[in-house]
């Protein structure tokens, strides 16, 4: 069986894409994949360094702001990428295309569309992307991850709660390991807070102006991500403020041991990306979320209430966080194991999902209407 995936911009997108290739090798060994994605993307560099063959193709995104020299450019840059992907998807010929959303991936799932390929789209938010919207309306089958996301389709029949596919490292860490790893002590409350790959300005700020409380609250053990771009201001603002960054407080730029990370806490803060979210809810932490209010759609805001709404998280906007408000709630969970354990519960009935089972259901499912397909076509050929 021949895959083409497709999905970029942001690991949202990128992640989701990978993960659902590790359940295709394993399942389908002898399958061949390609990815198709943005030139000089971060889908480029992610799809190589996993060893898949990646195709680059020209595309751009549209600003809201309709009629614009912006728009002019990349409307003819998109053009180009559908005739690249148009290209690339006659000469490998797949027996599927699954896009996972980005711009990208609705110009190449449109050119499958356009030569009769079998499509799928998963959709990893509560509130769809525009990109998979559009191509929820021609896809065969429409993957999502939250309850709330069937209410943004039309075509409900074509629609399968399938759950955000969960990356092996987080499946197969370890909650002792992951505690040794970070030099824990058994009584040590672990927090781990990140606002994305990019960082979050509302969390670094209120963690920035907590750091004299965070080193008098006792076993507290604090892992704080800032950002690649946000570290050394961080660093820099806390010299300037005079303020010593506490003993029990470890900062990072960016956390490449993000599975042991999430493993080895007692508290989850950040922001509500989706697959973020399937990580937390899968491992059954309990969470404050944080969405970013700058996303597309605020679809990081769907997100966290669908989490709190189900009594798994706690949702905070980024206008109402408050140093007290922030430390407040860490004492109250660090002080009530009940609270602890009943969000454990609740995330429990979210994440109660086989995710690979029903991807790869919904997998044999096109597969067997694209054999059915395939062997008319040879009948009435023959006829």
């Amino acid at each position: 069986m021949k895959i083409l995936i497709t999905g970029g911009g942001t690991g949202g997108h990128i992640i989701p894409a990978l993960a659902i290739l590790e359940i295709i090798k394993d399942e389908y060994s002898d399958s061949r994949i390609l990815y198709v994605g943005g030139e000089n993307s971060l889908e480029k560099e992610l799809a190589q360094k996993e060893g898949y063959n990646f195709k680059a193709v020209k595309t751009d995104y549209i600003e809201r702001r309709f009629f614009s020299m912006k728009n002019f450019k990349s409307f003819f840059k998109n053009i180009y990428g559908l005739f690249q992907s148009l290209k690339i998807i006659k000469k490998f010929s797949p027996d599927l295309i699954i896009g996972t959303g980005g711009y990208v991936s609705g110009t190449v799932v449109l050119s499958g569309k356009i030569l009769n390929k079998k499509i799928i789209i998963h959709e990893q938010n509560a509130y769809p992307g525009i990109t998979n919207r559009i191509a929820g309306k021609f896809a065969d089958k429409i993957m999502i991850s939250f309850n709330k996301a069937f209410d943004y389709f039309k075509r409900k029949d074509k629609i399968v709660l399938t759950g955000n596919p969960i990356r092996k490292e987080i499946i197969e860490a370890t909650y002792e390991n992951s505690r040794s790893f970070f030099k824990l002590e058994e009584n040590d409350f672990f927090v781990y807070s990140f606002g994305g790959s990019g960082g979050q300005a509302s969390i670094n700020n209120v963690l920035l102006d907590s750091l004299e409380d965070i080193g008098k609250i006792k076993d507290l053990v604090w892992l704080h991500v800032t950002g690649k771009n946000n570290y050394n201001d961080f660093i820099e603002l806390a010299s300037c403020k005079k303020i010593k960054i506490p003993d029990n407080l470890m900062l990072k730029d960016y956390m490449y041991d993000a599975p042991k990370a999430l493993k080895a806490s007692n508290l989850i803060i950040g922001s509500a990306g989706a697959i973020s979210i399937s990580e937390i809810t899968y491992l059954n932490k309990p969470c404050i979320l944080i969405p970013k209010s700058y996303t597309a759609e605020n679809h990081q805001y769907y997100n966290a209430k669908e989490i709190q709404d189900n009594g798994a998280g706690l949702l905070i906007l980024e206008k109402d966080l408050t140093k007290k408000l922030l430390l407040n709630h860490i004492n109250t969970f660090k002080n009530n194991k009940k609270k602890r354990r009943d969000m454990i519960e609740k995330s429990k009935n979210i994440s109660n999902i086989d995710f690979k089972k029903n991807i790869i259901k919904t997998i044999e499912e096109i597969k067997k209407k694209w054999i059915w397909w395939q062997t008319k076509k040879i009948k009435n050929q023959r006829i």
